[in-house]
C-alpha cells in the first residue's frame, strides 16, 4: 500500500542546512497498523508528512498504490489525497463549526449533495460514539471527544490510508487507550491501512503490527513489534525501551542523544 524508495529531506535556511531524512526506504503493507518510533527531533513527523506530500521530498519516490505521488500534477495529487486521513495532536478543528459540520466540511469540498452529507456524517459519527454530540462546539467537547472528532473527519472521504502525527500524546493515558482502541477498530472493520507516529511505547506495543526505529533521520531498527520489544539490536531501541540491563551492563554513547529537543526525553 505504501512504499518509500530512498526519501530525504533537506531544509534549507540562512543558519545552514538540515538534512532531516536521510535515505529512508520503507513498506507499509494493506490493512497494516505500521508505528514510527523516535524522540523528538528524530524525524517522524517530517517522514509521515512525506507520505501525503504536506511535505515534499528533496529525493526519493513515495508510491501508494503503485502511484508515485512525487510524478503527480497538484491536480491528480489532490485526488490521491482523497485515499489519505490524517489526524493531529492538536486535532486541527473548526472552532466555528460544530461537531457534525466539522465532519462534512471535507464533504461539502467534495461537492457531496447534502442529504448524502447527512447520511455519511451520521454513520462516521455513530462510528467514533459522538452522535449525542453533533450539535456540539469543539470549545464543549474533552480532548479525547475533539479527537474522535477528527477521526471522523479524516474518515469522511473513505479513505485506504490513515496517517496519525501523535494523535494520542496530549491525551491523558485511559483516555489514549480508547483513542487506540478506536483507531484498531477501524483497522479491522474498514480495513484501513494505518501509519502513526510517536514517542510513546505503549502506544506502539498497545496497537501496532510493525514498527521502524527513527534517529537522526534515519531508520536503524524495523520489525515486527513483538520482535523487536523482545530483543532490540540498535543501542537507541534499547534506550527507548529503557533497558535497564543494556543500561548497567554498557555505557550509552552520548552521539544517541545527538538533536535531540529536551522535550522529547
Amino acid at each position: 500500500m505504501i512504499e518509500l524508495k530512498n526519501i530525504s529531506k533537506l531544509y534549507e535556511s540562512k543558519e545552514g542546512n538540515v538534512l532531516a531524512l536521510k535515505n529512508i526506504s520503507l513498506t507499509v503493507d494493506k490493512g497494516d497498523i505500521y508505528g514510527i518510533m523516535g524522540l523528538s527531533g528524530a524525524g517522524k513527523s517530517t517522514l509521515i508528512r512525506c507520505i501525503n506530500l504536506l511535505e515534499k521530498p528533496t529525493s526519493g519516490e513515495v508510491r501508494i498504490d503503485g502511484i508515485d505521488l512525487t510524478k503527480l500534477s497538484p491536480n491528480n495529487l489532490r485526488k490521491c489525497r482523497r485515499d489519505m486521513g490524517m489526524i493531529f495532536q492538536n486535532y486541527h478543528l473548526l472552532t466555528s463549526r460544530t461537531v457534525e459540520k466539522n465532519v462534512a466540511y471535507p464533504l461539502e469540498l467534495d461537492g457531496m449533495k447534502k442529504d448524502e452529507i447527512k447520511i455519511r456524517v451520521h454513520q462516521l459519527l455513530e462510528l467514533v460514539g459522538l452522535q449525542d454530540k453533533k450539535n456540539h462546539y469543539p470549545s464543549q467537547l474533552s480532548g479525547g471527544q475533539r479527537q474522535r472528532v477528527a477521526i471522523a473527519r479524516a474518515l469522511a472521504t473513505n479513505p485506504k490510508i490513515l496517517l496519525s502525527d501523535e494523535a494520542t500524546s496530549a491525551l491523558d493515558p485511559i483516555t489514549s487507550r480508547s483513542i487506540l482502541n478506536l483507531l484498531r477498530e477501524i483497522n479491522e472493520k474498514l480495513d484501513i491501512t494505518v501509519v502513526l507516529i510517536t514517542h510513546q511505547m505503549e502506544v506502539i506495543q498497545q496497537i501496532c503490527k510493525k514498527v521502524a526505529v527513527l534517529k537522526d533521520g534515519e531508520i536503524v531498527e524495523r520489525g515486527c513489534v513483538n520482535q523487536i520489544f523482545k530483543t532490540p539490536q540498535h543501542p537507541y531501541t534499547n534506550l527507548l525501551l529503557g533497558n535497564k540491563a543494556f543500561e548497567k551492563h554498557q555505557p550509552i554513547p552520548l552521539d544517541l542523544f545527538r538533536n535531540v529537543k529536551v522535550g522529547g526525553l
